[in-house]
């Protein structure tokens, strides 16, 4: 059943009834004190895994149908939280991977690839060879690198990091994210604006909306004379715009799904259009740059072939960077039309990958360190139990004492009651901090005696 919101469980100290934070609680600090109630056992770590795709390893025809756009993705999530204890959905133009927590590691992977099986055909050859995966420190890794743009497809590409914060955001929306992958999400965050910030590997922008632009200055060289048509009025539609009015296109065209979207982006861009008016502004359109979230094309072969009628000798250039593709690939085949979809947009961005390259080293030095990190908290995390069974026994016995004299105590002014409960609380703090700290250095290394040997002297079983 899940937690109703509000609802927590509470532990007396002194006077007062102090609340836990429930499993799902998201503290500022998550390295300082880990969230959650510990482990679904004492002393065993929730293993972390990772399943996914990218344009590494296969093409846009497998990735699409492999993919989950925004409309699905909600609905996707609450699935996956019956197949695993925790879990995340990335999914973007470049990759689609799913994450997840669950203390039965050997049954993480076939666990994910029925999950992502489901309702979905295997592809002829099948899965598996178009497939990575990685378990906990790995994994951790993979995800640090992703957020910091080193695993994509365009090295340093920025959208990426908004992208890793949008995944966390729809996992903690629809509950399918607690503590661990909560945390793991938020630390590769973390990770990606260091990366950012203290290297080079994200100047000279070569995000994919760059990269389409770039592609249709090579295709037709000055775009001062070329008049463009661009559909898609969100993140990736906005930065296609401010780098085609960079480089001083003719004409600029935006369409989206409502008019009131396609006109706040054309205030700064140009005509705003709808969607509905694409077959009138194809045909006046040198470059198609398309980029929106449908589920389904919204150019098709014939609406294409239609505007071609009207464009007698004029080539025209559809770029296509949505997942799942917008532009129907057939449309490719109408004579003047040269078709280009996301996975064509690496070759062109290799001119602006040196430098970056460069800075990777120091950026990948920030990813381990951040790693180690995070395997701390989650190594530290195994002894929270016991830090905490600890601190409700010393108390406990606190409390008791100070029952025992309570009598004589109610004998004395209040201004010595209170000095005499400061006196065993310090006591009690001094006592317990030296276990304490020895229980998490040796649990940041992977140890466990200690954890024994303060439950067996406390008799916490």
């Amino acid at each position: 059943m899940k937690r109703q919101a509000g609802e927590r469980n509470s532990v007396t100290v002194g006077a007062r009834q102090i609340p836990r934070p429930s499993p799902r609680s998201r503290p500022g600090s998550v390295l300082t004190a880990p969230p959650g109630n510990g482990p679904t056992k004492r002393g065993g770590r929730p293993r972390i895994a990772v399943l996914g795709m990218s344009i590494k390893k296969s093409g846009i025809d497998l990735r699409e149908p492999f993919s989950f756009p925004a409309s699905e993705l909600q609905g996707a999530l609450e699935r996956l939280a019956a197949f695993v204890s925790e879990g995340a959905i990335l999914s973007t133009c470049h990759r689609v991977e799913l994450y997840a927590s669950w203390d039965q590691a050997a049954s993480l992977r076939p666990a994910l690839k029925r999950f992502w099986l489901q309702g979905r055909p295997a592809p002829r050859g099948g899965l598996d060879e178009h497939l990575y995966y990685f378990e906990d420190e790995e994994a951790a890794r993979h995800l640090f690198s992703v957020a910091g743009g080193l695993d994509s497809a365009i090295l340093g590409e920025p959208q990426i990091l908004g992208q890793v914060r949008d995944a966390l955001g729809h996992g903690l929306a629809s509950e399918a994210t607690g503590p661990v992958i909560g945390t793991l999400f938020r630390e590769a965050i973390r990770a990606g604006k260091r990366v950012r910030t203290e290297t080079a590997v994200g100047r000279n922008a070569a995000s994919v909306s760059y990269a389409a632009v770039e592609l249709a200055s090579g295709v037709l060289g000055d775009l001062r004379s070329a008049r463009v048509l661009l559909i898609g009025t969100g993140k990736m539609g906005e930065l296609a715009a401010r780098n085609l009015l960079s480089k001083g296109v003719a004409a600029l065209s935006v369409a989206g799904r409502t008019v009131d979207r396609a006109e706040r982006l054309a205030l700064e861009c140009g005509n705003g259009v709808t969607l509905a008016r694409l077959e009138h502004a194809l045909p006046e359109s040198d470059i198609v740059i398309s980029c929106t979230s449908a589920p389904h094309h919204v150019i098709f072969h014939d609406m294409v072939a239609e505007a071609m009628r009207d464009r007698p000798g004029r080539p025209l250039f559809l770029i296509d960077i949505a997942v799942p593709r917008d532009i129907e690939p057939s449309a490719g085949e109408v004579p003047g039309v040269h078709l280009f979809n996301i996975d064509d947009l690496e070759a062109r961005v290799l001119s602006n990958m040196r430098g970056r390259r460069a800075e990777a080293r120091q950026a990948r030095a920030i990813v381990d360190e951040e790693v180690l990190r995070f395997e701390r908290w989650l190594a530290v995390r195994d002894a929270v139990p016991t830090i905490a069974a600890l601190r409700d026994r010393a108390e406990a016995i606190r409390q008791s004492e100070l029952a025992r004299t309570a009598t004589l105590l109610a004998r004395l002014p209040e201004a010595d009651r209170r000095r005499i409960e400061a006196l065993t609380v310090a006591l009690q703090k001094k006592l317990l901090h030296e276990p304490i700290a020895h229980l998490r250095s040796e649990a940041a290394v992977g140890g466990n005696q200690a954890d024994q040997a303060v439950r067996h002297l406390f008799a916490l079983d």
